[in-house]
């Protein structure tokens, strides 16, 4: 399958990296930014319905940015539909099976809506499919947290 972006053969992409370390780096280019702010709510909220707390660490809201713009590379055109359901997870029903449930969409959408602000992403219709992709900026942002990550 032919990747939808152009690709070099001595350049890594994100496809050639573990995606925990970009999304780290990533995440910490993300913290440098204007537009890209944790809201005062955030600290309060559960990242969907199967979760039982709130994240724990501090800077979670930039590590999911970072992880919701590389899920729009590697997807998009996407909407916040499809991220819920792949940010989503089993929710514990007692004794009764565990189901899948969606994560909460408001925090994927104000992430989505903050990167667009940031220029790292944009809107678009792709035949017939409206969603966002990334945009130049976001593209180079992540080229060069391939290129950190790969200087390990």
């Amino acid at each position: 399958m032919k990747c939808h972006l152009e690709r070099s053969e001595n350049m890594a992409t994100v496809y050639d990296v573990k995606a925990n370390e970009l999304v780290k780096k990533t995440a910490e280019e993300l913290k440098k930014t204007a537009n890209v702010k944790m809201p005062a709510w955030a600290h309060f909220v559960k990242t969907g319905v199967g979760k039982d707390r709130a994240p724990l660490t501090n800077d979670w809201w930039y590590h999911r940015a970072a992880a919701v713009l590389r899920r729009v590379y590697l997807l998009g055109p996407i909407g916040v539909s499809k991220l819920r359901v792949k940010y989503g997870n089993r929710k514990n029903m007692g004794v009764a099976p565990e189901r899948f449930k969606k994560a909460g969409g408001k925090i994927i959408r104000v992430v989505l809506q903050q990167l667009e602000k940031e220029g790292l992403i944009k809107q678009v219709e792709k035949s017939g499919h409206k969603g966002r992709m990334v945009a130049p900026k976001g593209k180079s942002m992540l080229d060069k947290a391939v290129k950190n990550s790969m200087k390990k």
